[in-house]
């Protein structure tokens, strides 16, 4: 979606001169949806701005609407400055319960998992993947074709459940082990999603909700799910 979509959109919201609650809920949910950047929200605010320039009728009305977008301005300089991460976690296996962390963000994922693990063998975290993706939540998982036609692959039985799954197809590994929740939350490490890796191996994953992490790593995500489409 660009500027020329948001302001289709807003034009509409305008056109009775309120923003009903119907309005207001389903606009959130898109840009939950689209996550954009701080720039694209700019984008989009100064598009508002302009909007409400424009159905204004009077010079001192205008002036109104400058002064509130300079004062908008301010505010949100602020906000970027002040808001901090809150999560920072660093887990180790096998002295860490690691299953039990992996397990807890898929439970409480609300919208979104994103998945992009070298194999999954793990039949405990499978279950919770599948159980995520019945009540409703978008799961993606991008493996490796190799390692998802080992014996104890759970991926055949994730993609029977209506999960949908995308593979490399390289004489290389897709040798990524990581998942974003919501968009908000990163867990990534040398952590593969087996059996072995909790309870034998000497593993590690971080878990962090700082979007300057993030969103390097929901883009790395969008871009190999299109290059393995």
């Amino acid at each position: 979606m660009n500027a020329q979509d948001i302001e289709q959109l807003f034009r509409k919201t305008l056109g009775d001169r309120r923003m009903s609650r119907g309005e207001r809920k389903a606009l959130s949910q898109l840009l939950d949806q689209l996550d954009p950047s701080e720039q694209t929200l700019t984008v989009f605010r100064n598009v508002a701005f302009k909007l409400a320039s424009e159905a204004v009728n009077t010079p001192q009305d205008r002036a109104i609407v400058e002064w509130l977008e300079e004062a908008v301005k301010l505010l949100q300089a602020a906000s970027q400055t002040s808001v901090k991460p809150t999560i920072a976690e660093a887990h180790f296996s096998p002295q860490d319960n690691c299953l039990s962390r992996i397990n807890g963000l898929l439970g409480a994922a609300k919208s979104r998992v994103d998945i992009c693990v070298f194999t999954i063998t793990d039949d405990r975290i499978a279950a919770t993947i599948i159980d995520a993706h019945r009540r409703g939540v978008t799961v993606r998982i991008i493996t490796d074709d190799d390692k998802s036609q080992d014996l104890g692959s759970d991926i055949d039985r994730l993609a029977a459940a209506g999960i949908e799954v995308r593979v490399d197809r390289s004489q290389f590994h897709m040798h990524h082990k990581y998942g974003v929740f919501d968009r908000k939350i990163l867990l990534t490490g040398s952590f593969n999603w087996t059996r072995s890796a909790s309870q034998n191996n000497e593993e590690n994953f971080i878990i962090t909700d700082d979007r300057r992490l993030v969103r390097p790593f929901v883009a790395s995500f969008e871009d190999l799910w299109a290059k393995f489409a």
